[in-house]
């Protein structure tokens, strides 16, 4: 039987380790070309709906927050920016991420941004028994309890 491989911890794993809150580290094969949420679902196996995409957006009123959607979805702006209490919401530009959150495209988890920002789910998540997040870098995915995931970042459905 092979040696299973050390995975290094993010800092979104240690911060749940310090709530105590259980999650996966599941790692899979990076394909630079193909980093979508479809292309995630491949590699790990499974459905789509499970899999679930990170987005930063910036609000005309309240500044900056973050849709976490199922991975086969599309943002909706004019009901992020309602859901959000702004009057029109944008995405960021890939160049902001970085600085803006510590994650990369492709990498960028809704749990240990540089800040907090106010955080939406679509209401789907809370119908499943697990999902999969960005574990803070490409190549690696947290599984984890939709409930945990959401009070974890004080979010709020959609």
């Amino acid at each position: 039987m092979p040696a299973r491989k050390h995975i290094d911890k993010t800092n979104a794993a240690r911060l749940l380790d310090r709530a105590g809150i259980a999650y996966e580290l599941i790692p899979y094969e990076v394909d630079e070309e193909h980093l979508s949420a479809d292309a995630v679902a491949a590699k790990l196996g499974e459905d789509i709906a499970c899999v679930y995409k990170t987005i930063v957006l910036r609000g005309d009123r309240n500044g900056h927050f973050v849709c976490v959607v199922r991975g086969d979805s599309e943002i909706d702006l004019k009901e992020a920016a309602r859901i959000s209490g702004n009057k029109r919401a944008e995405l960021i530009h890939v160049k902001e991420l970085l600085p803006l959150t510590g994650y990369i495209r492709g990498g960028c988890s809704p749990i240990g941004m540089k800040k907090p920002f106010p955080t939406y789910y679509q209401a789907s998540i809370a119908e499943l028994p697990y999902v999969y997040v960005s574990a803070g870098m490409r190549g690696l995915q947290l599984k984890i309890a939709p409930a945990d995931l959401i009070a974890f970042t004080h979010g709020q459905l959609f």
